[in-house]
């Protein structure tokens, strides 16, 4: 009898992946590749990281402060090679209300509170649970947050001039920016179309060119060769330092920890999910694995790094993250120059940063937001049926109109609720096929479960899934998915004993389904229900990419013939 596999090692699972890199050998060409990566991300990260401070209630620099310090920690513990940490548009919403409520002080109290949090979930190797929230959660908050980022910005895309401060509130807003309208600047308008334009015109005709760093410049030498009448970083904020400030603890008391513990808390909540989010994101494109739970660790050490020297929420961003890995980056190296590039840049090139025009970093964000909105996955989960477009359209709602933290709370409960309905639905029709496979004798089981001749078989592989496949089984099934399929030439999963898929399962297939091909592995579904395969189909887990089979027998049986 085979024994079970020790358990993994504390410092094996909080090793930082710079460790392991070091490890493998690090050599010149090496250092070359993540310092050309590592330029590439930074000439990204100046524009994005000021416009998302701004956005946020914060100012420039603070944005680079949090870009500098957090991404280097990120880097230089986090568990994923590739992850580049930084200021994220996800939180625009929840650190702009944190401001107007608690001010910069109590967002910088919750930024740090938020770092112990995030590191106790981690050493608590909670990580995993993260994973559990449903897929159209994820797509309906990340669409919502793209639609508060774009209001948020119309103010300074149409250069309006406010009696007061601007509310929070999207239904509080749209009347105020209405009554602003004569106010219309149209040097600003013009600016943030240009910026706008520009970016989408270099990503279509020179991806590789730094479009919103040229798209920002280029309104900037504008905006100042013309003496246009818009608000610059000059005017608003005064400019930025050359060098970060001197590291400092926040204003720290037991009634102030009080009051912003739920702002922390919601803080923790989105930054585990966008950290982990990037992270998979980093493996689908690599073909490598991150540790959660040390990633996680790293985000909060980040954090706390950041709230002493200013900064704000630091989490995993994945454009910049695909960037990295797009520029070639070989390891976590490439993350840490990307922080050191920022700081050279405050060094020698702050003053230009006063020139840069509010309207045109508005142009960079309206960018982002549309950028953010999953809009193949939407497409994807309204073509799903009634059960997952409700649970996208309440947590997509309730992230504009009411709070993120209770969108993701009510999304998972009504993904939980949907998962009951439809496990009693398909309980009903195919009684045949458990949910959970009961205990039987030795007697009553089947014969050929197990062959030998093909577990040996180094070419091919075979998981058989047995049980629902729904989010709260995905992240393990697709962890185990994800390992087993790099070195071999095909790969059959069997859904005979799978009764239930749900949109959250069907996501994980589909990634699976574009790392085999990418990987050169042939992958079989066999023994899928009618409605599994449909279900699958929709996601684009069809032929030809995938081939389906009635059966692991036929499944076999297709491939051995394409076996050399």
């Amino acid at each position: 009898m085979a024994s079970k596999p020790a358990s993994p090692s504390f410092a094996g699972l909080f090793t930082p992946k710079l460790v392991t890199v070091l490890r493998e050998g690090y050599t010149l060409r090496n250092l070359r590749q993540d310092a050309v990566a590592g330029l590439t991300v930074a000439i990204v990260a100046l524009p994005l990281s000021m416009a998302i401070a701004i956005a946020s209630g914060a100012t420039p620099a603070q944005g680079l402060y949090t870009a500098a310090v957090g991404g280097f920690i990120v880097s230089m513990l986090g568990g994923s090679r590739f992850q580049i940490g930084g200021p994220a548009g996800a939180f625009i919403v929840l650190v702009s209300a944190a401001a107007a409520q608690h001010g910069m002080d109590g967002v910088i109290l919750a930024t740090f509170l938020s770092g112990f949090m995030l590191a106790a979930i981690g050493f608590l190797r909670l990580g995993t649970f993260i994973k559990f929230i449903p897929f159209p959660v994820t797509v309906g908050f990340t669409a919502g947050i793209a639609v508060i980022i774009f209001a948020s910005q119309i103010k300074e895309l149409l250069g309006l001039s406010l009696p007061g401060p601007e509310p929070g509130a999207l239904l509080e807003k749209i009347p105020v920016l209405w009554a602003a309208l004569p106010s219309l600047t149209p040097a600003a308008v013009a600016l943030a179309l240009g910026t706008a334009g520009l970016i989408v015109a270099l990503r279509l005709l020179r991806p590789h060119w730094p479009g919103m760093l040229i798209a920002v410049a280029l309104a900037s030498l504008t905006a100042a060769a013309l003496g246009l009448p818009v608000a610059t970083i000059g005017s608003r904020f005064g400019g930025i330092p050359h060098t970060l400030p001197m590291p400092a603890l926040p204003a720290l008391s037991f009634a102030k920890i009080v009051d912003v513990l739920p702002t922390a808390f919601s803080f923790t909540l989105l930054g585990a999910i966008e950290s982990l989010l990037s992270a998979v994101v980093a493996d689908g494109m690599t073909g490598r694995r991150h540790r959660s739970n040390c990633e996680l660790v790293a985000q909060g050490a980040a954090n706390i790094g950041s709230a002493l020297f200013g900064g704000f929420c630091v989490t995993g961003t994945i454009a910049r993250t695909a960037t990295n890995v797009r520029a070639g980056a070989h390891g976590p190296v490439s993350g840490m120059l990307h922080a050191v590039f920022i700081l050279l840049f405050m060094a020698v090139a702050a003053p230009l940063a006063a020139f840069i025009p509010l309207a045109a970093l508005a142009g960079v964000l309206a960018i982002v937001a549309w950028n953010m909105v999953e809009k193949p996955a939407v497409a994807v989960l309204l073509r799903s049926g009634w059960g997952d477009v409700a649970v996208l359209a309440v947590t997509f709602l309730l992230t504009i109109f009411r709070d993120l933290t209770e969108a993701i709370i009510v999304g998972f409960a009504l993904g939980s609720v949907l998962f009951i309905y439809r496990m009693s639905k398909a309980t009903a029709v195919e009684t045949h096929t458990p949910f959970v496979a009961e205990d039987m004798p030795d007697r009553d089981q089947p014969r050929d479960s197990h062959d030998e001749a093909l577990a040996a078989n180094p070419e091919v592989v075979v998981y058989r899934i047995t049980g629902a496949f729904f989010f709260g089984a995905a992240a393990s099934i697709g962890s185990v998915l994800d390992r087993i399929q790099d070195s071999h030439k095909a790969l059959i999963i069997d859904f005979s004993a799978v009764p239930f898929l749900d949109s959250t399962g069907a996501h994980v297939m589909e990634g699976l389904a574009r790392k085999a091909e990418r990987s050169g592995v042939r992958l079989y579904v066999s023994g899928a229900s009618a409605e599994i395969t449909r279900a699958l189909a929709k996601h684009g887990v069809k032929p030809p990419g995938v081939s389906f089979a009635a059966s692991l027998e036929d499944a076999l049986n297709s491939w051995r013939p394409a076996a050399p």
